[in-house]
């Protein structure tokens, strides 16, 4: 298998840069779906009823960036890691780690947000160099969604 083949064609090779990066996002959103419900069943205050809303919408936006991802690595003969332990060792997010006041949760989630921005800007590099333009799509989409949220999470911390 020549390289130009890899290049033009990433459906050719079974394990890329970009399958890995992919696996890299399915962990993350695994990771912080279960993360994100810990906060929405534990946030306490003032803010309650708008932060449990908050979190509930953002770990139903994490499974589907998930869901997607995995899909879409499966399109492109890629195998989506599918077991917890697989997703702690890849995720580039922390587990949840005792009781934050509801401030901190929101400092929390906007950090992990921003981590995923970045491994997704590595997923639409790494589908540029094969050039696979529906996974860059994808992953453009994703950001364009998640620059939303950013915003209004810190404009609810006041930044």
């Amino acid at each position: 298998m020549s390289t130009m083949q890899t290049k033009t064609n990433p459906f050719v090779t079974e394990t890329t840069e970009l399958h890995e990066v992919l696996n890299r996002q399915i962990a993350g959103w695994s990771v912080l779906y279960t993360k994100l419900h810990h906060f929405h069943w534990y946030v306490q205050g003032p803010h309650f009823f708008t932060l449990h809303a908050k979190f509930e919408e953002l770990y139903n936006l994490a499974t589907a960036h998930m869901d997607e991802a995995a899909e879409r690595l499966l399109a492109i003969g890629g195998r989506p890691v599918a077991t917890m332990s697989e997703q702690l060792r890849l995720s580039p997010i922390e587990e949840a780690q005792g009781q934050f006041n509801a401030e901190r949760m929101v400092e929390a989630v906007v950090a992990d947000l921003r981590i995923m921005v970045d491994v997704i800007n590595e997923g639409i590099q790494a589908a540029g160099e094969v050039d696979d333009k529906a996974t860059e799509d994808m992953l453009i989409g994703f950001t364009a969604g998640l620059d939303k949220e950013l915003w209004m999470l810190n404009a609810f911390l006041g930044k």
